[in-house]
């Protein structure tokens, strides 16, 4: 067995998507227009709500912006390399390269889970309890709950990049993905144990199924109350508003749980595929859904647009 300074100055190779260089350059431009189109929607969030003096008081915005701020490091913690690699013939990445990718691509994503769930709670708050919602949620209450989501997402992931970085690789540093995840590390692993197997997975399954639990609770009871509203109108709006956050939700979920809390397999071409929703897709929907079709947001995007265009153009 190599010794671990031998291990931690080879590379590995991320096999990606193996295709012809003209597909090669198709999945760049495609690719590169998600990111771009992705990085510019959530900016936009941040700037507006940073702008607008009545958005950045309510507890419902200061989430999203936080939330849209993670989508953009979310979606950087592994897009970038990935068209470095569509577009040269150097598909390697370093041993402290890949391990810190690792870090980040769960701090992120864990730290995700927590903001959905935060934002499920406010939202439950709002809608079901809106006489006591300004004494229940306090501005002081929602930056404690953003930081507190922060702290435990980054937290959190040690968890797993401590047995991540005592993997030893004593055979070929050949990683179907593209880009440096636990489970393919795990699969090339020469001392993987059944100890980190079951680290991981109850991690995994504390941490998803929790959410996911939070989330589901506050939506069924915001769903009984959009039903009891009097308005057949407000009940078409709300029913219309809480499908559509629903709906990226559960896609954000299933494709999460497909992939990180089944029993550990191969990786598969459909995993690759699978990853691409929930590491690509979902940061681009998630700022279309939950923030640009809001009235609020629109109102305040008007307003400071030529305010955000001079900040960015400086």
């Amino acid at each position: 067995m190599k010794s671990r300074n031998q291990s931690e100055a080879e590379m590995f190779i991320l096999l990606g998507f193996p295709s012809s260089r003209q597909l090669q350059t198709v999945f760049f431009v495609v690719f590169l227009s998600l990111y771009l189109l992705t990085i510019a929607a959530n900016t936009l969030i941040v700037g507006i709500v940073t702008l607008d003096r009545m958005l950045k008081k309510i507890p419902m915005y200061i989430f999203l912006s936080h939330f849209s701020f993670l989508e953009i490091w979310y979606i950087t913690s592994t897009v970038p390399k990935m068209l470095v690699d569509f577009m040269t013939e150097n598909d390697t990445i370093s041993y402290h390269g890949c391990i810190t990718q690792v870090y980040f691509f769960y701090a992120l994503g864990i730290t995700e889970l927590f903001f959905l769930s935060v934002m499920a709670y406010d939202r439950f708050l709002a809608i079901c309890h809106p006489l006591r919602y300004n004494t229940l949620m306090t501005r002081d209450l929602c930056q404690k709950m953003a930081a507190w989501s922060w702290i435990c997402g980054f937290l959190s992931s040690l968890i797993l990049i401590v047995p991540s970085s005592r993997l030893l690789f004593c055979g070929p540093r050949i990683i179907d993905h593209f880009f440096c995840d636990f489970i393919p590390l795990l699969h090339i692993s020469c001392n993987q144990t059944s100890a980190t197997d079951i680290i991981y997975y109850s991690f995994a399954w504390i941490i998803i199924l929790y959410s996911f639990l939070v989330i589901t609770i506050s939506y069924i009871q915001i769903m009984k109350a959009v039903y009891c509203l009097p308005s057949q109108l407000g009940r078409s709006k709300a029913f219309s508003t809480c499908v559509s956050h629903l709906t990226v939700v559960l896609t954000f979920y299933s494709t999460i749980i497909f992939m990180y809390i089944r029993p550990s397999t191969s990786m598969l071409d459909v995993d690759k595929v699978v990853s691409i929703f929930y590491a690509v897709v979902i940061p681009l929907l998630n700022p279309i859904v939950y923030t640009l079709r809001n009235r609020d947001v629109q109102a305040a995007m008007k307003k400071n647009l030529s305010c955000l265009a001079i900040i960015l153009c400086k």
